[in-house]
Formats: C-alpha cells, structure tokens, sequence
C-alpha cells in the first residue's frame, strides 16, 4: 500500500521542500509496503539486459508480491541471447534530496547482485548519477557502497552487515543533502561522505535489481547456478528533504 505522507500521488501541487525545488518534477514523500504493484508508481523492466556484462534477461514474471513482500526472482529461462531470466523494478518518478529507506533479504549465490540503488543517465538523456547499495551474493556478510557523479564512480565502500544479509531482513538508508551523502545500515551510520565532488546532485529513480554475471567475476564472484533464488523487499520509503517524519520505524524520526 503506497502511503504518501504530503498529498496524493499525482496531484499537480508539490510541496515546497528542497527536493521539488532541486527538479519540479521529482516525487514526494512515499512509503510502499508492496501489498500490491502500482503500475502507476513503479515501471517493470521487461524483455531486455544492461550489456553483456549481464548474463540474464529481465522480465516481469521475476517480478511479483509473495506474503508480505516484494519478490525478485533470478531463475533458469531462455530468452533471446540469455539462459536465465531475473527481477528488475523502478520508480516512474525521478527524487531529489532526502531520506531513502528500504528493509531487504538479499539473495545468494556467487556471481549475483542484489541491489537498492537511484540512477539517471543516459536512457533519459541525462549524465550518469548513482547511489548504491549492493549485495553480492558470494559475500552476503557485507553491503557495498558506491556513487557514480557524471558518470564517476570509484568511491566503493564495503561495510560489514554482521549477520548474512540472505538470511535477515536488514534496513539500509541513506541521507541525501547538498554536498553531503550519509549511509545508514540499521538505523547505524556507516559511512559519511563530505567531499562534495563525491555526490550526485540530479534528482534519479529508484531502484531494486537481482541479476547475474559471467564476466565481471573479479567483483562478483564465479557464477554459479543451483536453484532459484529470490531477493525479497520488505517496505520502502522516500522522505523529502524538509518533510516530518512519516512512519515510527523511519530514520527521520531519529534524526529530527
């Protein structure tokens, strides 16, 4: 259930936060339980893969709600030049400065990436912005962070989760300001980025993927396939830049 903590999704009038200021289009506050999948709210990718450096297909029947949550599946599937098929969905509005909030179990498996991640670029005529959370499935006792700005990246950050991420749901935030990027594992900061060349300042889309690779082993491990795996998302939220604190188990409520 999408709970909007300004105004109802799709009414013409933005709240005068930072983040509506920052791009007239970005989104406002929201929390997401995924009871359902709101077409209207969020773009299923179907039918394609990021490059070759991808070895599955996404595609939306790796896309579904199960109990009380989101599920990403990666799977065995033919589809055009892939042998497997996996979960990829994103917001249909872009977001600025805030707080961004998701409570996930990630999957495992060497060779996969579960990811919680804003990003513009190119396919929208923009230059490449990102902010990461990543999961690789050969190590799920660690989350890795990372930004790109105008298409820049090399600022990775591993932080140790404690206990393995594909066995617990864990809540993973960041804080999004001028010039000033925090990262939150469990309501703990972990890392706070102060070099303003180091953060993205184009409002993105946000974003959660499962998806495997055959090159790019080095980073994610050997890729190796038993079984189906599913990386599950609890609930998330965005808090604009200025706006109070919408649920008890937010991060703004501590920090306010």
């Amino acid at each position: 259930m999408l709970i909007n903590a300004m105004i109802a999704f799709g009414s013409i009038v933005l709240a005068a936060t930072a983040a509506s200021a920052q791009d007239p289009q970005s989104g406002v506050s929201f929390r997401d339980d995924f009871t359902n999948i709101d077409p209207a709210f969020w773009y299923v990718s179907d039918g394609w893969n990021n490059g070759n450096h991808q070895n599955c297909t996404w595609s939306r029947n790796e896309v579904r709600i199960e109990g009380d949550s989101l599920a990403l599946t990666f799977t065995k599937g033919k589809s055009k030049d892939r042998d497997y098929l996996c979960g990829e969905i994103q917001t249909t509005r872009r977001y600025g400065y805030g707080t961004y909030e998701a409570r996930l179990k990630a999957a495992s498996g060497s060779g996969l990436n579960s990811a919680f991640f804003t990003y513009i670029g190119p396919p929208t005529q923009q230059i490449h912005d990102e902010i990461d959370f990543e999961i690789l499935g050969k190590n799920t006792d660690a989350v890795q962070l990372n930004q790109f700005v105008k298409a820049k990246g090399g600022n990775e950050y591993l932080v140790d989760i404690g206990d393995p991420a594909d066995q617990n749901f864990n809540t993973y935030a960041l804080v999004w300001e001028p010039e000033r990027l925090r990262y939150f594992l469990n309501g703990r900061l972990v890392h706070d980025v102060t070099d303003a060349s180091k953060v993205p300042a184009s409002p993105q889309k946000i974003f959660f993927s499962l998806w495997g690779t055959d090159t790019l082993s080095d980073w994610m491990g050997k890729f190796s396939y038993s079984r189906p795996v599913t990386f599950d998302i609890d609930w998330v939220a965005f808090t604009a830049a200025g706006d109070k604190c919408q649920f008890p188990q937010s991060l703004v409520c501590t920090l306010q």
